[in-house]
């Protein structure tokens, strides 16, 4: 199903924070589209991961029960040995390629904010995006989510393998995460 959108964009206050990417000030084509998908009855109540791709059309990925468990224990991880912040399951954040949900995100206060100041969804990525492979995911996919998060301002990417093995990406693989040093490569 493709949506369409009709209508000027809306306002935002200007993001100037100077650590991040600049981000747009008006709503994006993504963001409208998103948001039209949130307020349709039939669609926000599915059982099922929701995307969208560039030309705004709907993704639909149903998950398992294994993939729902390692969501849970990443967010305990990161309760346990990242900072203070917060990390939310399926956060919708608007990409250069339609609107993609981290599976598990962190993100400081302060970024949370920051965030806050793009729209919603938002076009600034939490600090971590944590991404649970499935036996669907490819590699390309994987490394397609990994560059549009980093895009937007992500400073890391964590891969979680079906076996429970983590991968954390900067700019490239790293051997452990930066921003929570103390947490295991394994869930």
């Amino acid at each position: 199903m493709q949506r369409t959108i009709v209508g000027q964009p809306l306002v935002h206050p200007t993001f100037s924070d100077k650590r991040y990417n600049a981000m747009p000030t008006t709503t994006t084509r993504h963001q409208e589209q998103w948001n039209e998908i949130v307020d349709d009855p039939v669609l926000r109540d599915l059982p099922y991961k929701v995307e969208t791709n560039a030309q705004g059309q709907i993704l639909l990925s149903p998950h398992t029960a294994r993939h729902s468990e390692l969501q849970e224990r990443v967010q305990e991880l990161l309760r346990d040995h990242a900072p203070k912040g917060r990390q939310p399951p399926e956060y919708p954040v608007a990409t250069s390629e339609g609107v993609k949900q981290v599976d598990v995100a962190w993100m400081s206060q302060d970024r949370l904010r920051n965030m806050r100041k793009t729209g919603d969804p938002p076009t600034l990525a939490p600090e971590i995006c944590v991404e649970v492979l499935s036996e669907s995911n490819t590699v390309e996919e994987m490394a397609e989510k990994r560059a549009l998060y980093r895009d937007i301002g992500a400073e890391e990417v964590w891969i979680v393998e079906e076996d429970g093995h983590i991968r954390f990406f900067a700019d490239e693989e790293i051997e452990s995460s930066k921003i929570a040093p103390e947490m295991p490569d394994h869930v």
